[in-house]
């Protein structure tokens, strides 16, 4: 990163009103009931869109309504069941290990810190943050590709590793927007800062971004 750190900081400030005026009603975009549906529904969006998540999860929580029916389901009809968001039998594995540990180990409820939510089967730190900021509204940041890729690019981080990523970016931006500005950039790099065609005249952040082309 470049420059001191009371103007990187004074850019991300500026940056963050940028993306509040241009996505004021930016939100996660899978569909969910509740912490269980949202925790299968990010284990199935891994290489996989959300909007491909969605359109499974619409039936597959029909037919799957608690933790307990992911926990004893049959894992060959599970896999079949979520066959087209890729990596089903992996996926299966996970959803019905995570679902059993919580059934089991949390009384069905999803847990609500980093420690138990990673030492669930499938459920990296990623998929944790995902649960902890939005169902129990702990300030994190869930730093997905389209954040490693964008925040590199405005020149906020130089790591390429996404805990140490987590951590630049906390340094720089208020707490109060942390999960806001997750759901913010992904919304901006789904329809501006497209990774093979960016479109840098079209950017309501290219002043204020090093790597703008404009």
């Amino acid at each position: 990163m470049k420059g001191s750190k009371v103007k990187i900081r004074e850019r991300a400030v500026e940056i963050t009103r940028l993306l509040y005026r241009a996505y004021p009603d930016s939100h996660c975009s899978l569909n969910y009931k509740n912490a269980h549906e949202l925790l299968v529904a990010t284990i199935l969006s891994a290489q996989c869109t959300d909007h491909r998540v969605n359109i499974v999860t619409k039936d597959l929580f029909l037919k799957y309504q608690s933790p307990q029916d992911f926990a004893y389901c049959d894992l060959q009809q599970l896999s079949r069941n979520i066959h087209s968001c890729g990596y089903h039998n992996q996926k299966a594995k996970s959803i019905q290990g995570a679902s059993l540990k919580i059934v089991e180990e949390h009384g069905s409820m999803v847990p609500d810190n980093m420690n138990d939510l990673t030492e669930l089967p499938g459920v990296g730190r990623k998929t944790a943050n995902c649960i902890l900021g939005e169902i129990y509204d702990i300030p994190v940041m869930v730093i997905d590709t389209h954040m490693i890729r964008i925040m590199g690019l405005l020149g906020f981080t130089n790591n390429k590793d996404p805990k140490k990523i987590e951590k630049d970016l906390m340094e720089l931006f208020d707490r109060k927007d942390w999960v806001k500005l997750t759901h913010m950039v992904i919304d901006h790099g789904r329809s501006v800062c497209i990774a093979r065609r960016p479109r840098c005249d079209e950017c309501a952040l290219s002043d204020l971004c090093p790597s703008a082309d404009v």
